[in-house]
């Protein structure tokens, strides 16, 4: 049940005057669990998997393939962004189905920092596949005075991703907090089963467009370099 305000903080515990919110020290446990399951499942890689092996093998090409799709090239060097947080974020909500577990994502601060490391890796990946002097050139296009429009579109865009995903998230606990203090505790099994389904679509939703951000970034690369491919033949 929702019993506080997911815009404040509720402390966990603290690490020497610094408070650590219930909300980090779920994502820290997210982090630690999804390292334990990946250390175990591929310290010991066969020819011939084992189901865990195998399992992480198919979620890693159904990724890959999901990039490829979207990039239209090599997923490989976008796998450890896309990837890391399409798969934190399915954990991330799913942590609902544990009792006196609430996800992460439900309250701001993560939203908020997954967008943010969204926002630098776009522009990182832009600059890597562009040249730093092609990639600030974009924002000049197609008109130099709609710099300052196009660079507030960068803003609003991370902005939306991080309220998209907290919105949906926050909105859909509330819901189940209702249900459940109205209806009691049998009649929501639906609905939570119905959690799992959300769970999975926010956070393909949110790594899609992280992707789709990375491929604006980084699309006129591929332009530039076969252009200049032709003219070298």
């Amino acid at each position: 049940m929702l019993e506080t305000s997911p815009l404040i903080d509720v402390t966990a515990f603290w690490i020497g005057p610094v408070p650590i919110s219930d909300g980090v020290a779920t994502s820290w446990a997210i982090i630690f669990v999804l390292w334990l399951v990946s250390w175990l499942g591929l310290r010991r890689a066969k020819l011939d998997p084992g189901p865990v092996q195998s399992t992480l093998e198919i979620l890693v090409e159904a990724i890959a393939s999901q990039i490829r799709d979207v990039l239209k090239r090599d997923p490989r060097p976008f796998m450890a962004l896309i990837g890391t947080l399409f798969i934190f974020l399915v954990t991330a909500n799913l942590v609902t189905v544990v009792p006196g577990l609430r996800p992460p994502t439900g309250h701001l601060e993560t939203p908020a920092a997954l967008a943010v490391i969204v926002f630098f890796s776009v522009h990182i990946m832009g600059v890597m596949s562009r040249g730093f002097g092609n990639y600030m050139r974009h924002y000049l296009e197609p008109n130099p005075f709609l710099a300052p429009l196009n660079i507030l579109s960068e803003l609003t865009r991370t902005f939306s991703l991080m309220v998209r995903l907290f919105g949906n998230m926050m909105s859909h606990e509330i819901v189940i907090a209702i249900v459940v203090l109205l209806a009691g505790l049998l009649v929501p099994i639906p609905f939570m089963l119905l959690s799992i389904l959300i769970g999975v679509i926010q956070a393909y939703i949110f790594s899609i467009l992280a992707t789709v951000f990375v491929g604006a970034a980084i699309g006129a690369a591929k332009v530039e370099n076969k252009g200049k491919s032709e003219n070298d033949h």
